[in-house]
């Protein structure tokens, strides 16, 4: 069946890429006499495109019309086999897709998340720690499955300090309470031990489906983690380097693959701040598909009102990490904040100050306003100095 969807691809030349696809079939597997106008809508295409997409499938015989479209045996028997959807608590499912019911359906795994969560590792707040609160974590996971990224992928947690891995198992273990459920999978890339064996030791007690890798982001995203992964969630340090860089080693990660979803969560910002960031958004490959203000809550979060937002991005043909190798400029808030770093100019080769007694307070400025030599915008760290302010003396 994977083969007969890559031909569908191939033969409707889709520039969406093959997630629309087989969210399509999703559709129908889920919905079964849907009509080819909801279908249209349910996958954001115009109607005549999701008329070919359909006629392909029935072609290949994953799909029927019959009072409507549905799934042929066949397609029914491999979505459930290969996908993981055999057991699925159908009921449940639609009614988490509705945001009024998602928290008195799941009021039991809130209450297991109130404790998990509770007893979190204290937060270093040298690396941008921060705690969000456990419904915000459930919110994501359930964020995810909205988006088709749940079950049935493999989803990775670029830093989880917020335990979204703990908050998609057990998910998982509610929407498939039969238990058997074994094709979905979570990995968590984190520099913090602590969470690590925290979230080993939950996922070991509760049989969650998820492994656990310590890794220092500044260093490169080892080979084994290249192109594995459906999506991933990611809630940087919130300075323009920390995004570039927690995102590009998610992108690493991700499969080769148009229309993959990246959850990047991050603080509400300047309008300057928000223009150099969508230019690195630009400039990786990816596109912006939704956008949802105060989406994140955290505990004591004051500097940031408590609140951040949840970007959904997209991967393209074009996406590409911003930084592939080590990295070595400054990444954490505190430390960009009390460093003078030099950067030269990719196409002239002309070097800048950026930051504390800098000609630019910030990299962001920096780069919206371009080059002061020839007005170009990308720029190398070659040189970064620690400022110690006179209290520090």
């Amino acid at each position: 069946m994977k083969t007969n969807i890559e031909q569908v691809s191939q033969n409707t030349r889709l520039q969406e890429g093959i997630q629309v696809i087989e969210q399509l079939l999703l559709e129908c597997y889920l919905n079964p006499g849907i009509s080819t106008k909801e279908l249209a809508r349910k996958t954001l295409l115009p109607t005549p495109v999701a008329a070919a997409i359909k006629r392909e499938l029935i072609k290949v015989g994953a799909l029927v019309q019959d009072r409507g479209v549905r799934c042929t045996a066949d397609g029914l028997a491999w979505i459930e086999r290969e996908w993981g959807y055999g057991g699925l608590n159908h009921s449940l499912y639609y009614d988490l897709l509705d945001e009024t019911k998602w928290i008195e359906n799941l009021k039991d795994i809130l209450a297991i998340l109130e404790e998990l969560l509770a007893l979190r590792p204290s937060v270093d707040v040298q690396i941008d720690q921060s705690k969000c609160t456990p419904e915000t974590s459930l919110r994501r996971a359930i964020l995810c499955l909205k988006q088709h990224a749940l079950i049935g992928k493999k989803i990775l947690c670029v830093g989880d300090d917020d335990l979204v891995s703990v908050s998609i198992g057990l998910l998982l273990q509610r929407l498939f309470p039969d238990g058997g459920h074994t094709v979905t999978h979570v990995d968590v890339l984190d520099i913090d031990e602590r969470f690590l064996r925290y979230i080993e030791t939950i996922a070991k007690e509760r049989g969650l489906p998820i492994g656990c890798h310590r890794l220092d982001l500044r260093e490169s995203l080892p080979e084994n983690l290249h192109e594995q992964f459906d999506c991933f969630f990611t809630d940087p340090p919130y300075t323009l380097q920390g995004m570039g860089l927690f995102v590009s080693r998610g992108i690493q990660a991700l499969k080769k693959e148009k229309g993959l979803p990246i959850f990047l969560s991050f603080a509400h910002k300047s309008p300057a701040f928000m223009l150099a960031m969508q230019r690195e958004f630009v400039r990786m490959g990816l596109t912006v598909s939704a956008n949802f203000p105060q989406f994140n809550a955290y505990e004591g979060a004051e500097m940031i009102a408590n609140r951040s937002q949840m970007f959904i991005l997209r991967t393209t043909h074009q996406t590409k990490p911003e930084y592939s190798e080590k990295f070595t400029d400054a990444l954490y808030t505190g430390e960009v904040k009390q460093t003078l770093r030099t950067y030269r100019c990719k196409q002239c080769s002309r070097e800048v100050y950026v930051g504390i007694h800098g000609e630019f307070a910030t990299i962001e400025q920096l780069k919206n306003d371009g080059c002061t030599g020839c007005g170009h915008d990308t720029f190398d760290i070659v040189a970064k100095v620690q400022v110690i302010s006179r209290k520090e003396r």
